[in-house]
């Protein structure tokens, strides 16, 4: 492999290599590997990615990092609307992951402050304020749900609330960042205008939001800011006013919106088409195989790092076992997952009950149904259970239950398509 150049000619026919042409040489090899290494990180941390602004800023700070041996900055912020993470949220998370097995510390930013104005993203009307302690409720889920994704240790993860520092902003220091945008430039946002060409309220403080979360951005000085594609309004902001506070402005990195189950919605709790992390296995299992084949791949491009080719060879049930076997796996471990394959295979496809059901003791004849499935957490709400219900989704040892107020007995329940209940 001659890379380096002779020196002074005429001593025995031999060429000697100088330092001055050993040592750009080597600098230029050493450049040539970190770039190359870094394009590989590039590709693999912006895979699936909707959009990122910019990809030449992410190279630099990559580049920039290993030099200095100092990690990023990662940020990403979750308002503590609903108490569930939900696989919509681990694409971001996933992402997130990424980043610290790479040695960069995340932010796993609580927005418990922002969380009180309600982020305007996507909102058609002004939205009600949550109080304090639901919000504070469901931060504690938060924090204890992320573990199953992220990395715990202290140098690459920091789990932060925005009250800590937006609680202390003075009202001077409030109005000096409210300067640093307009009106017109607010209602430019899809959201905004819409609802103002609709003569729909829209109030000063939600007009504050995506300054917040810029200002979230300052505080932890963020070199990369992920969100999902419907946050890009904000995420730009972030950018805006680093650059205005003298800071880098931060990569964005933007997620996409994973549909639901039903294959048209985002998913969301609210909408009833979620497949929540904490949920069990057999449960998310079974909501998996049941989202289409045409969804079912790009499940498996945000979600897995399978590779999506040869993916595409297996027979669509095969891959969607595949899927179904991958996700389990990443919360409950592999032996669970084959377990819940199982049960899949022996309720579903050979229309057995499973052999292991959850029982539920009676303790008298006034118990309510809709109380015991709240109680073992398979239905979500009394709303749920009333429409399963109506729809004929709820069935005792095989009949159909018509009557919302049916007094339970011994035997077995069916709700849905994959949960069972043996009272007794």
């Amino acid at each position: 492999m001659m890379l380096l150049e002779a020196g002074s000619k005429g001593t025995m026919g031999f060429g000697f290599f100088t330092l001055k042409n050993l040592f750009p040489t080597c600098l230029r090899i050493r450049k040539l590997n970190i770039t190359m290494e870094s394009k590989k990180i590039v590709q693999k941390v912006t895979r699936s990615a909707a959009e990122i602004i910019n990809v030449e800023g992410l190279e630099k700070k990559l580049l920039s990092s290993q030099k200095e041996k100092r990690p990023l900055h990662i940020k990403a912020g979750f308002d503590p609307t609903a108490p569930d993470i939900h696989l919509g949220h681990v694409v971001l998370l996933r992402k997130l992951r990424q980043f610290q097995d790479l040695g960069h510390r995340v932010y796993f930013l609580i927005g418990d402050f922002t969380a009180r104005i309600g982020d305007p993203t996507g909102q058609t009307q002004l939205r009600p304020l949550l109080d304090s302690a639901a919000i504070q409720k469901n931060a504690k889920t938060y924090k204890e749900q992320v573990l199953k994704i992220l990395d715990p240790d202290p140098k690459k993860l920091k789990v932060v609330f925005n009250s800590t520092w937006l609680d202390k902003l003075s009202a001077q220091e409030a109005l000096q960042l409210a300067k640093h945008s307009t009106v017109a430039q607010m209602l430019a946002r899809a959201d905004f205008k819409k609802r103002y060409e609709e003569g729909k309220e829209i109030s000063l403080l939600e007009f504050l939001y995506p300054l917040l979360q810029g200002y979230d951005s300052i505080h932890l000085k963020a070199d990369v800011e992920l969100g999902g594609s419907d946050q890009k309004f904000n995420l730009l902001m972030g950018r805006q006013l680093q650059e205005i506070y003298g800071q880098e402005p931060q990569v964005v990195i933007m997620t996409p919106l994973l549909e639901g189950t039903d294959g048209v919605q985002k998913m969301s709790k609210s909408l009833g088409n979620y497949i929540g992390i904490s949920e069990p296995p057999d449960e998310i299992f079974g909501k998996l195989m049941s989202i289409s084949d045409e969804l079912m791949y790009k499940y498996f491009e945000c979600l897995t790092d399978f590779d999506l080719p040869e993916i595409k060879r297996l027979h669509p049930k095969e891959a969607k076992m595949k899927l179904g076997e991958s996700i389990v796996t990443q919360f409950y471990g592999a032996e669970q997952a084959a377990k819940a394959r199982g049960h899949f295979e022996k309720t579903f496809s050979q229309r057995q009950a499973p052999d292991e059901i959850r029982e539920y003791v009676l303790a008298g004849n006034k118990q309510v149904l809709v109380d015991i499935l709240l109680e073992k957490k398979l239905v979500a709400s009394a709303r749920e259970y009333k429409r399963l219900i109506k729809q004929g989704a709820i069935s005792y040892e095989n009949s159909r239950l018509t009557d919302p107020n049916w007094a339970p007995k011994a035997g077995v329940l069916k709700i849905g398509k994959r949960r069972f209940l043996k009272l007794v």
